[in-house]
């Protein structure tokens, strides 16, 4: 499997969003997006699942344009993990995770669709929450049940915007180990736009780092994510050292810009 994005370019109303955006992503390689608010990391995601219609390039699939593609064809190819989801819909959480083995079902649930279900849930130890209503759970809960609906796809490529926007620390551990596992072991591709450095750094074949819509830099987390990179996509001083092998950011300060305080939220 391989995933071509090229020469992307998208807008909102006449305004640039993303500007000449390539990339290239394999079977079994995480590639986290990186940047500042506004940078075009969640427009670039859905661009590519076809929820926004780019204006200018390319998107393939194994050499195929995804736009001769059919909804239910592309939906067991890519699997889309929102930044945040709306409770709109009563419905168990296995019900929920269930939607998505649609793409896979004919008139009714399978033996096998069911068994992914439970599956997935044991997978990421909500096994136990099977039976709630998605309307009573905590929105670290709610986020899992989201994840796991995409997972039951068996998507040949997993598109995730901020997935441990709404969990603590050791659930946001939790989910990336899961993830990175998936990705390793099922041959999946994985895109991952997310804002928390460390977690991209830990967790990624390799970055893009975006800035104003544009690919900054480029490569794995060591040379993407240096403090000169970072004082001049973030507008922040940062330090980066390394402990057992991994590397971690600190973020220092704000650089001052224009006799103030300036920059964007690091972490």
């Amino acid at each position: 499997m391989k995933l071509i994005v090229k020469d992307i370019e998208f807008s909102y109303a006449s305004v640039p969003i993303l500007k000449e955006v390539c990339i290239e992503l394999a079977a079994s390689e995480m590639l986290s997006v990186v940047g500042p608010n506004g940078a075009g990391k969640s427009t670039l995601i859905r661009c590519i699942d076809r929820i926004l219609k780019p204006q200018r390039g390319i998107i393939l699939l194994d050499e195929l344009d995804i736009k001769e593609l059919r909804q239910m064809e592309l939906a067991k190819k890519m699997g889309y993990i929102p930044q945040s989801t709306s409770r709109v819909f009563p419905a168990t959480v296995f019900d929920a995770v269930l939607m998505g083995r649609r793409p896979h079902l004919w008139w009714r649930a399978s033996e096998r669709d069911t068994e992914k279900v439970l599956e997935t849930l044991q997978m990421l130890n909500i096994e136990d929450l099977a039976m709630r209503d998605i309307d009573e759970l905590s929105g670290g809960q709610l986020q899992k049940v989201f994840i796991a609906r995409a997972l039951t796809q068996e998507p040949e490529v997993l598109l995730l915007d901020e997935p441990t926007s709404n969990l603590d620390i050791r659930h946001q551990l939790e989910v990336m180990d899961i993830i990175k596992n998936i990705v390793r072991e099922n041959g999946i591709a994985a895109i991952m736009a997310i804002h928390d450095l460390n977690l991209a750094s830990r967790y990624s074949d390799r970055i893009i780092m975006m800035n104003s819509g544009k690919i900054f830099a480029a490569g794995n987390p060591d040379s993407v994510l240096t403090p000169d990179n970072i004082k001049q996509v973030y507008g922040v001083e940062a330090n980066v050292h390394y402990n057992d092998g991994k590397l971690y950011i600190v973020p220092l300060r704000p650089v001052k810009q224009n006799g103030g305080e300036g920059g964007h939220n690091l972490l």
